[in-house]
């Protein structure tokens, strides 16, 4: 029998306590020689799958179908229509912090999380702690191609093919199926999979990878796909940093999504929005966003972002609370779907650890972001080792999100608000500190 996963809610404040005091007294945990000088200039392919056959498949099939779709799969299929600004994508790589998997976009830190991600993939019947783990003996490609596609053994042996080292499948294969397969669930099913070889997961272009396929048959257990393409996102965003090269093969249309929904900022926020039929990916797909932005005009955005510029909750989240940490450790562990997990015993160990970690969850309620904020953390964020080189710009760049350049006066509104700001948090502070030698007392 499975072991039930236990889940402990803390309010913010009591989490905000727990955090500084375990930062006193262990650091910031970093792992050794985490820390490097990264390469200042970063140059990075953000080349993804040509998706013109997954839209126009899409486009042939009739409301019932994609009703069948959507109940099993969620609105992954609205991820085929995104399209990916590779200028946004380029700038924001170098603020790629390895060491803290965060961006540091001058003095704001920000990083998607699983809620994020799971509220725009919006995938129904699944366990939310429930995570992907590779099993050290899986079945065999060949037969879990059999099983998807009710193929026989030797159409299976033919389409197994090899690129760079890599095992997969040409999508051309399978395109062959969604469109004549006579099972219109097996069609639907294989399609799905399509979306998470060619879109989330896109190691090998024009190819579905055997470790994307072995996470596909795992979806049916309810497994939340959330985490794992978090965990892939944040290793090539790695790779990428460290190197200052290379191919980002994590899921650029769900980075895209998240990165400039951080930019939609409303007056107030819709009721529907809070309908469980209402569908982010679908509301940021009708929204017009900025179109020809250069990726220098990305760099110094980010590089001059302030926390008034953004929105720090995205207007379509819907969750009150936060994973913060698992099992007995002070974070969130994540597990890839790559990974020599077959070839070395202790890697194996970790993983089963990791797994074990996620039966103890640990949740925090959400707060407005100026009641998350305290001299600590502003004293902790600026000391903190800054491997960041990127040259600094020296002229005023306008937001691209901004109708037109703020006037004096609302500049000088703007810096009003800023100190106000400053200032609530400095009496937060206080207010604290009061509260604490009282206790003391």
């Amino acid at each position: 029998m499975e072991e039930l996963t236990i889940p402990t809610t803390e309010k913010n404040t009591v989490v905000r306590d727990w955090s500084l005091k375990t930062q006193k007294e262990k650091g910031d945990s970093l792992a050794e020689r985490c820390i490097a000088n990264l390469p200042e200039y970063v140059t990075v392919n953000v080349h993804q799958n040509n998706l013109e056959d997954l839209v126009w498949i899409w486009n042939q099939w009739d409301s019932d179908t994609r009703g069948i779709f959507a109940e099993r799969y969620g609105d992954i299929a609205n991820l085929i229509a995104v399209n990916i600004d590779e200028h946004v994508i380029q700038a924001m790589i170098r603020f790629w912090d390895p060491a803290y998997q965060c961006f540091t976009f001058n003095q704001e830190d920000m990083t998607p999380t699983i809620e994020e991600y799971a509220a725009l993939l919006r995938v129904g019947n699944v366990q939310p702690y429930k995570i992907y783990v590779k099993e050290p003996k899986p079945m065999t490609f060949k037969k879990k191609l059999m099983r998807l596609t009710d193929m026989t053994d030797t159409w299976a042996e033919k389409q197994i093919k090899k690129k760079n080292e890599t095992i997969c499948i040409p999508w051309s294969s399978l395109r062959d199926l969604v469109l004549n397969h006579p099972d219109m669930l097996k069609k639907v099913n294989l399609f799905a999979l399509a979306i998470y070889g060619l879109v989330i997961f896109p190691k090998v272009l024009g190819h579905l990878e055997v470790a994307v396929v072995d996470f596909f048959e795992r979806l049916k257990q309810g497994i939340n796909p959330a985490p794992a393409i978090l965990a892939e996102t944040f290793r090539s965003l790695s790779s990428c940093r460290r190197k200052g090269e290379g191919r980002f093969i994590g899921c650029a249309q769900l980075l895209n999504v998240w990165i400039l929904s951080h930019f939609w900022k409303v007056e107030r926020i819709l009721f529907h929005m809070f309908s469980k039929t209402f569908s982010p990916l679908e509301a940021y797909l009708k929204k017009e966003w900025p179109k020809e932005v250069t990726e220098q005009h990305w760099v110094s955005v980010f590089q001059n972002l302030r926390a008034e510029d953004i929105t720090w909750r995205a207007p379509w989240i819907r969750p009150s609370v936060l994973l913060y940490r698992v099992g007995d450790q002070d974070w969130v562990s994540l597990l890839e779907l790559w990974g020599g997990v077959g070839y070395a015993p202790l890697l194996v160990q970790r993983v089963r650890d990791t797994a074990k970690s996620w039966k103890k969850v640990h949740l925090m309620e959400l707060a407005l972001y100026a009641d998350t904020l305290t001299q600590d953390y502003d004293l902790w964020r600026k000391q903190r080792v800054n491997s960041q080189q990127i040259s600094s710009t020296n002229y005023t760049v306008q937001n691209p999100f901004s109708e037109e350049t703020p006037s004096e006066l609302e500049m000088a509104r703007q810096e009003f608000e800023r100190e106000k700001a400053k200032m609530s948090r400095d009496l937060s502070a206080l207010q604290e500190e009061n509260y604490q030698l009282k206790i003391d007392i």
